[in-house]
């Protein structure tokens, strides 16, 4: 039987939506399956504060089905909504990385 493939959630602020894409590629080739933000508003797209919210219950619920948590942050920076996503993920037993660069 085949192992079955990692699961990995990407998380960090949605300014790095190229960043994004270009992890979400690479883990993708690499035969993980990849969750990640849909809606990358701090890159421009305009949402309310209500989906904000929903959008972010939903990540968790995305960390939740996830093997392990791939941070994307860029000179290192972690802002607010991400900082509670890496605690959340701790607090569950996640595995969690960080692409920097």
């Amino acid at each position: 039987m085949k192992d079955k493939p990692l699961i990995v959630c990407l998380c960090g602020s949605t300014k790095f939506k190229e960043k994004f894409e270009a992890i979400n590629r690479i883990q993708t080739l690499a035969g993980c399956i990849v969750l990640a933000p849909g809606v990358f508003a701090h890159a421009g797209d305009p949402i309310t504060d209500e989906e904000k919210k929903r959008l972010d219950e939903l990540h968790l619920r995305k960390i939740d089905m996830a093997d392990h948590v791939a941070v994307v942050c860029p000179g290192g920076y972690i802002g607010e909504s991400t900082a509670k996503e890496i605690e959340y993920a701790t607090k569950i037993g996640k595995t969690i990385g960080y692409w920097e660069d």
